[in-house]
């Protein structure tokens, strides 16, 4: 279980009434994600469990100095992956594009809310753990980019071709994974990848209030919605209604659920506790 005494080696952590805070805190190289990041970070997300005690219930990743983060580290893992193709190391570079797209299926499947504050740069890597976040607030001025094919690559890293058509369109999704291009904030929102727009003097502020309205919600029925986003992408209709049916049977079997009505009938604000 992570909680508030976790001691991450790269990156920052920090619990605030039930909202856990992720820093990337390379700020002077505009928080790019190294091996050790990449993997840390993966295993930080496949430990987060329903939130009891001290541990959160919603988390916040953001990055430090102004910008959000700036992609794979060029000296730390471009330079060893091309040292890899020169070598025919096919083995190796198989190895570290599956870690990196198990990071983003970490995020997917933690149970806890996930929200990305985006300011500054947000490209390669940086702008897919955005889109692997269940939201996403930004500045206006921020920079998102899927840059892989600038740099000879497929726009297919990461898990980008399945997650941002469901979240911009195809259309648009094609665009920005053929051209490489970047779209600043208010565009962004306006197609969809930001649910909303804020200063840059009150990014952290809005994420923390945006996560803990969440955290102080239902806990286990907020899992319960992340469960059913994920499955029901690949069910038809029927399946998926049946899905929710016995998705919401189970909610109806918490403590939570019955907390709800009591509060309803005596007219005052429900206190969820996630079971």
């Amino acid at each position: 279980m992570i909680d508030s005494n976790y001691k991450p080696q790269h990156f920052a952590w920090t619990v605030r009434d039930r909202v856990g805070i992720v820093t990337l805190n390379r700020p002077e190289r505009k928080n790019p994600l190294t091996l050790e990041s990449y993997a840390e970070l993966r295993d930080f997300f496949r430990r987060l469990g329903p939130g009891t005690g001290d541990a959160p219930r919603a988390i916040v990743i953001r990055g430090a100095g102004g910008n959000f983060c700036s992609g794979g580290d060029v000296h730390d893992i471009i330079g060893p992956l091309v040292a890899m193709k020169n070598a025919g190391d096919m083995a190796g570079l198989l190895a570290f594009t599956r870690m990196t797209g198990d990071l983003v299926k970490a995020i997917k499947h933690c149970p806890l809310p996930v929200i990305a504050a985006i300011e500054g740069v947000c490209v390669g890597a940086g702008a897919c753990v955005a889109l692997a976040s269940d939201l996403r607030i930004g500045t206006i001025d921020c920079t998102i980019a899927f840059l892989f094919v600038r740099v000879g690559l497929a726009g297919a890293d990461m898990g980008a071709c399945n997650l941002l058509p469901r979240v911009i369109g195809t259309g648009r999704a094609a665009e920005l994974l053929y051209t490489g291009r970047s779209m600043k904030g208010e565009e962004a929102e306006r197609w969809g990848f930001l649910n909303r727009i804020v200063s840059s003097e009150k990014l952290g502020e809005e994420a923390e209030v945006l996560a803990r309205q969440l955290a102080y919600g239902p806990n286990f029925a907020h899992a319960m919605t992340k469960t059913c986003l994920h499955q029901e992408w690949e069910m038809g209709i029927d399946a998926a209604i049946e899905a929710e049916a016995q998705a919401q049977a189970i909610c109806m079997q918490t403590e939570d659920f019955a907390r709800a009505y009591h509060a309803f009938v005596a007219r005052e604000k429900p206190v969820f506790e996630g079971n």
